[in-house]
């Protein structure tokens, strides 16, 4: 089932971009090999069943330091359309593991390399987190209140946007490549490089004066009344994103506005702190549900701001079927969505080393050859 049924991938354990990309790749049909780290734990001490990443996989637990274990990887490389890894560079090329016997020995091999940094550059070798990446590509500025510090987006702007879709496209683009030309290759993508592309709207509005290098202060960063989240009565949060013209004439009907100062003032940005105010204080005059009530399902671009609880009860999200049960786990469902090749999540989450016998034997491995790996300490 999926798009990408017959694409096969080899991950290697790790955390954060790399996890996410691999299991969006067998969301969508992959057929991804985990080489999990024998005897190894997952981040913040987490359990496998209950870190989603894993869904949909196949694992097999190796010490990679250990004798054969080189070996084991590049026999599961040699049928397989990629190779996905999240180190650090030289890591993989001290383990013997690098491009070079890899393309050696499968030359349509697509070698993916995730990293925070990149392969190259002043920084390459040392560690960073999402919070650090997002910051260097100028994104994290122009998030938060003006007189505030920047503020902290979940780890998803650069670990998840900037590096695990850009090397989901960055690995189906070689694929595609390598199976019409016989021919593999490297793909270096950093979350740097990935949240610099993302920021591509801001540096356009940048170039033609649009958008100013200061925190709330531009259309689409909190700067403006239309385009903010505000406290409603109850300690609950609307967002507003009333951009177009029309939009922004339909809240103000909506909130018994129409005709006030506000109507012919959208664009004054001398006083969109005033204006701003004014909305913060009607805003406040209701609760979340009769703010809903009023304009939810209306051209106004409104939306409750929810929590990952509040999330999935949502009747938007529970009509598109925006989160499934899975093992008796609520979690995201597959996207997007395929006309005819639908995605679906073919087992929960996958156990360290659930799949070892398996694999080894998938890689050509006799039942006394298995033995001899696990006394070795290697499986």
């Amino acid at each position: 089932m999926g798009p990408l049924a017959g694409v096969r991938i080899v991950e290697l354990a790790g955390i954060g971009p790399a996890p996410f990309c691999g299991m969006l790749l067998a969301d969508l049909g992959a057929d991804v090999l985990l080489v999990d780290r024998k005897g190894g734990s997952l981040p913040f001490g987490s359990q496998p069943e209950l870190d989603f990443t894993r869904r949909g996989k196949r694992s097999i637990a190796l010490d990679l330091k250990r004798p054969g274990a080189a070996e084991v990887v590049l026999r599961l490389l040699r049928h397989s359309d990629a190779l996905l890894e999240g180190f650090r560079p030289g890591v993989m090329e001290r383990l013997g593991l690098g491009p070079e016997p890899c393309l050696a020995l499968n030359p349509r091999l697509v070698y993916g390399r995730l990293t925070g940094w990149g392969q190259s550059g002043p920084l390459a070798q040392v560690a960073g987190h999402d919070i650090n990446y997002v910051a260097l590509s100028g994104l994290l500025f122009h998030g938060g209140h003006r007189e505030s510090a920047p503020s902290i987006p979940p780890t998803v702007v650069g670990d998840i946007g900037g590096g695990a879709m850009f090397m989901a496209v960055g690995l189906l683009a070689a694929i595609l490549h390598a199976r019409a030309t016989g021919k593999g290759q490297v793909v270096d993508a950093a979350i740097t490089d990935g949240c610099a592309v993302m920021g591509m709207l801001l540096h356009g509005l940048r170039a033609q004066g649009l958008w100013a290098d200061r925190r709330q202060s531009n259309a689409l960063d909190g700067g403006a009344p239309w385009y903010d989240a505000y406290e409603c009565a109850d300690g609950g949060w609307i967002s507003i994103g009333a951009l177009e013209p029309q939009f922004y004439r339909l809240l103000l009907e909506k909130c018994g506005l129409a005709g006030d100062e506000l109507e012919q003032a959208q664009f004054d940005h001398a006083n969109w702190p005033r204006h701003k105010e004014r909305f913060a204080a009607l805003f406040r005059t209701r609760t979340r549900a009769e703010w809903c009530a009023l304009l939810e399902g209306t051209d106004v671009c409104f939306a409750p701001v929810l929590n990952l609880a509040e999330a999935p009860q949502h009747p938007q999200n529970r009509a598109r079927g925006t989160w499934m049960d899975l093992a008796g786990l609520a979690q995201p469902a597959p996207a997007p969505r395929f006309s005819e090749t639908r995605s679906e999540v073919r087992w929960p989450s996958v156990a360290i080393g659930a799949d070892t016998d398996d694999l080894l034997a998938e890689a050509g491995y006799a039942p006394a050859d298995i033995a001899s790996l696990r006394a070795a300490g290697t499986v």
